[in-house]
């Protein structure tokens, strides 16, 4: 049952696909030109203007307006071909940004899971702490990620760290606010058993608070990675340098829309693939009462 209904879902997927690309090719089909146009004589001025809207024959090879399908997968061909070239500051392949983004959200995102998971068991086993420390999330916690760069900026004066900072006060939230729910959430009767056999706080919290919150957990360093790659685009427009939203940025004061969308539609895949990394690892410590 659980087959044929993924066999009939992949199908209403792939038509809803396909209906989107011929609904895109016939959206971006060129206006028919006219007889009369095309027997006008063209004047210099004429000319002249059709250079400065992109519009004369020695621009007729580039895109001009919104890319069709085609244009889309001969700029896809164009980048996926050689992504690792490196040609300057200002000219580097596709993966070449990408890892350059992913290493900045993985380093941003470990730092942020070492300082909230350790925290998130010490607000969960501690309704001192929790109380102590939760005004203080709750002001942090709203305020935009993006609000924190120019403060980083200033003080790391380097571009990549400040990235790196970002990813960590977005990424860190979530988590902390996960791992403390799931650890106050352990059933009581696990506690007493444990207290009952004199274990040590420490082994206490690795052999029974820690598997029993792990799902928890995982989501939260789901929701974590998922906001984490979305900042981390905004941030990197708005730094520069590398990364894949430089790469956004960039095309598109190229003017190159196919490039730009080729970069959403990467960032959408990437997004993506993190999302089932962190659903397999929640499945695989799920456990059912």
């Amino acid at each position: 049952m659980a087959t044929h209904l993924g066999l009939r879902a992949a199908l209403i997927s792939l038509l809803i696909f396909l209906l989107f690309l011929a609904g895109w090719h016939f959206a971006t089909l060129p206006p028919a030109t006219t007889s009369a146009s095309v027997l006008a004589p063209q004047t210099q001025q004429d000319d002249d203007y059709a250079k400065l809207m992109g519009k004369s024959k020695e621009s007729e090879s580039k895109v001009t307006g919104f890319p069709s399908p085609a244009q889309m997968g001969l700029a896809m061909r164009k980048h996926l071909s050689d992504p690792f070239y490196d040609n300057g500051p200002n000219d580097k392949g596709i993966g070449i940004q990408l890892g350059y983004s992913l290493a900045r959200v993985g380093l941003g995102f470990l730092i942020a899971a070492l300082v909230a998971i350790p925290l998130g068991f010490v607000l969960g086993m501690s309704p001192l702490m929790q109380r102590a420390l939760n005004p203080f999330i709750q002001i942090l916690k709203p305020i935009s990620p993006l609000a924190w760069m120019p403060l980083a900026l200033y003080t790391i004066k380097d571009s990549s760290i400040s990235g790196v900072f970002v990813i960590f006060i977005c990424s860190i939230w979530p988590m902390l606010l996960n791992t403390s729910f799931g650890v106050a959430a352990v059933r009581k009767e696990w506690i007493n058993v444990a207290r009952t056999l004199e274990v040590s706080p420490l082994r206490k919290a690795l052999l029974v608070i820690l598997p029993a919150a792990a799902p928890t957990i995982l989501t939260g360093m789901r929701i974590s990675m998922g906001i984490a790659w979305l900042v981390i685009v905004a941030a990197e427009m708005l730094v520069g340098g590398t990364g894949i939203g430089y790469f956004v940025w960039n095309e598109w004061n190229n003017l190159s829309l196919t490039s730009v969308m080729f970069a959403i539609l990467l960032i959408g895949v990437v997004g993506m693939l993190l999302d089932l990394i962190f659903a397999r690892l929640q499945q695989f410590v799920s456990y059912v009462d």
